[in-house]
């Protein structure tokens, strides 16, 4: 008796603790793996005439008859911009598809009438809708320029006197943001520079930029166009330091950091680097700081841009649109 006791307590214990209810069962329902999909209300937007410049945001409405993985798709009609909100619902609300202006692909978009779609995965079902954008987006920090009042007055400027050079200010339909972008382009067979830019400090009526003294808080960022079947440019960011503050920069005792990128994807893509990742280059190799070796971006008194290319490779192109400094994390377009 004893024995059969205790074989029925314990197949007990297994029929208790081995079965959940039909509450507590993980993995999609059955609605949603074999229920017929149907739009119960169609798609609209809360806001289709949003300023995001004011701090407005706006979302989208829909339901459907089951949970479905879902994307919507906002394009600029004027920009080409695009934003791109994913989930798995059946229903949109401001929960899952709140947008506040910032771009999935690049350009930036602009003030501008936008077409918004929602499609679903394994379905025809397309919704539509459309937006206007009264004003755009503002990103917090320190805007070094975005071109569209030209080239700042304070800053130095010099372009080789090649072949089909471009160097300057060009408006177009095609900016990353904005109508305005900075061009350079040319051939030039003697030498590795086509042009710079030097942008000093003194060009905002500062001896340094205002930026955090902590490098792991500052962010340069900027946009850059590179056309395609064209990988010969090379752009050098130079950034110095003022390390002893007596406002003149010394290149044989004082820090100057850099990064050289050549982007590899054809039309606008950003470029955002941590300043406590910039390092010292020389002919484009890694080399010991000629100051003090610590990244202070509090004494950072110019930022140099430097458009290069090898002399035998022929005709270089490319653009800079939006250089701006950020902080505590970098640029969301």
């Amino acid at each position: 008796m004893k024995n059969n006791s205790l074989f029925s307590a314990f197949l007990a214990m297994v029929l208790f603790t081995g079965c959940k209810s039909d509450d507590a069962f993980d993995g999609p329902s059955l609605n949603d793996l074999y229920g017929q999909f149907s739009i119960v209300e169609p798609l609209t937007t809360s806001n289709d005439d949003v300023d995001f410049s004011s701090g407005q945001t706006t979302f989208f409405r829909a339901t459907f008859s089951k949970n479905i993985a879902w994307t919507l798709h906002i394009t600029g009609l004027s920009s080409g911009a695009m934003k791109e909100i994913t989930g798995f619902s059946n229903i949109l609300d401001a929960t899952n598809s709140t947008w506040n202006g910032t771009t999935t692909r690049l350009p930036l978009f602009r003030i501008e009438d936008c077409a918004v779609e929602l499609t679903f995965e394994n379905e025809a079902d397309t919704l539509r809708d459309t937006l206007h954008i009264a004003g755009t987006r503002i990103n917090e920090g320190f805007l070094l320029s975005d071109f569209e009042n030209g080239v700042n007055s304070g800053w130095s400027s010099f372009a080789q006197t090649g072949a089909n050079m471009s160097f300057g200010v060009l408006s177009s339909d095609s900016a990353a943001q904005g109508n305005n972008f900075f061009d350079m382009a040319g051939v030039v067979d003697w030498d590795w520079l086509l042009g710079y830019l030097y942008l000093p400090a003194t060009a905002y009526g500062s001896a340094t930029f205002p930026l955090s003294s902590n490098p792991d808080e500052v962010f340069f960022n900027t946009l850059i166009y590179k056309p395609e079947n064209l990988n010969n440019g090379l752009l050098l960011f130079q950034f110095t330091e003022d390390d002893n503050l007596d406002g003149v920069f010394t290149s044989a005792s004082e820090d100057m950091y850099s990064i050289q990128v050549s982007p590899t994807e054809a039309g606008w893509s950003q470029l955002s680097v941590n300043y406590s990742d910039l390092v010292t280059l020389i002919n484009g190799s890694p080399a010991a700081p000629a100051g003090n070796g610590i990244h202070e971006p509090h004494k950072l008194t110019q930022v140099n841009i430097l458009f290069l290319k090898n002399p035998t490779s022929g005709f270089a192109h490319a653009r800079l649109d939006y250089m701006i400094f950020t902080q505590g994390a970098p640029l969301i377009p």
